[in-house]
């Protein structure tokens, strides 16, 4: 059962070099077209270093399209959003994708996208980011950060596991918990971003009673989930984690059955958008790579290449998503714009708490 365990958290991994929400990279091709410079021909991808399709998706967009896919990894989704507003004036490339809804108006302040619109399928615009009224960007997935707890450790220690986030401070789950660093982690901010929305201005309070109850801050998603999560594959002694609503799909033991779950109370949704830059050499394949993005081709593989959830109405889930990556009714949101204008001020905050 380790063994399996261990394979799937492996593939679990690339999920949150989205620290960051998840997503593209060449695939398993890898980076195609990095080494060499964009041509008329070319259309060129500014995303974050987790993007992966399969090669035979790669091809078949280039086929159709006539445009050969240059892809230019920036990082995690923050870094990522860094560059593109640091280049605004002078566009890293003709498309980006990755940027996410906790990042999304920074970039749409700083002019960083062109308006684009096209007709698209059922679901993409019900992920449509609040405040983009000029339609310069377009849903490509989703997920949830959620608390997740190993369920047969909570089991075999015949503690009732918790199921919100108010339990997460109760002293029955002292030293129990592991997070990744909303400084220096997507998932981690998402997190902060929850106990905001949650308890707004007593989110401080909160965060001081977590910490009391032996709460540890760790640097990254993989940090948290594979090193101390007691599920992770390793010798991790936290049974309770912050990870995704599609990591139980991938902790499935021999008998079929997943060894942990998500907590649906304690969620934040992450949308992950794509949008013609501003100034693209190449705005008519920048337009054609966001339409191939919400194909039904590529919509059905996200969840196997990327660990996201597709925005496109009736794509099919795999079986194991199916039965164990349950999702939120009612998952926590910030409003963009308040991201934006409290992101700094937020993450101070949070830091001077953890380094107390």
């Amino acid at each position: 059962m380790r063994r399996a365990r261990t394979l799937t958290i492996t593939a679990l991994t690339a999920v949150l070099t989205l620290t960051a929400g998840c997503s593209l990279a060449g695939g398993d091709g890898g980076d195609r077209g990095s080494e060499s410079a964009a041509g008329p021909d070319s259309v060129v991808l500014v995303t974050h270093d987790s993007f992966t399709l399969p090669d035979d998706l790669i091809a078949q967009f280039e086929e159709e399209s006539g445009y050969q896919l240059e892809v230019r990894a920036s990082g995690d989704a923050g870094e990522l959003t860094s560059k593109l507003v640091l280049s605004a004036d002078n566009p890293l490339g003709d498309v980006a994708f990755g940027v996410d809804n906790t990042f999304a108006s920074r970039a749409i302040d700083a002019g960083v996208f062109a308006p684009y619109s096209f007709d698209a399928p059922a679901g993409v615009a019900d992920f449509d980011l609040p405040g983009d009224e000029e339609h310069v960007l377009t849903p490509v997935d989703n997920g949830n950060v959620c608390v997740n707890v190993d369920t047969t450790w909570f089991e075999r220690e015949g503690v009732p596991a918790p199921t919100d986030l108010d339990d997460l401070v109760d002293p029955a789950y002292r030293d129990l918990l592991v997070t990744p660093g909303a400084t220096t982690s997507s998932p981690g901010m998402a997190f902060l971003l929850t106990t905001i929305a949650a308890y707004g201005d007593g989110w401080q309070q909160y965060w001081s009673d977590l910490l009391g109850n032996g709460a540890r801050v760790v640097k990254g998603w993989s940090d948290a989930y594979y090193t101390d999560f007691t599920q992770g594959g390793g010798e991790g002694d936290r049974p309770i984690v912050v990870s995704y609503d599609s990591s139980p799909a991938f902790t499935i033991a021999d008998d079929g059955s997943s060894t942990t779950a998500a907590l649906l109370d304690t969620c934040f949704e992450q949308v992950e958008y794509a949008g013609v830059l501003a100034g693209a050499a190449n705005v008519p394949g920048a337009e054609e790579l966001i339409r191939f993005l919400v194909s039904p081709e590529v919509q059905a593989a996200l969840p196997e290449s990327m660990y996201v959830f597709p925005v496109v109405d009736d794509v099919a889930l795999p079986a194991d998503w199916e039965r164990f990556a349950a999702r939120p009714t009612q998952p926590y949101a910030v409003d963009p714009a308040e991201v934006t204008a409290e992101r700094d001020t937020w993450l101070r905050d949070w830091s001077d708490l953890v380094s107390r």
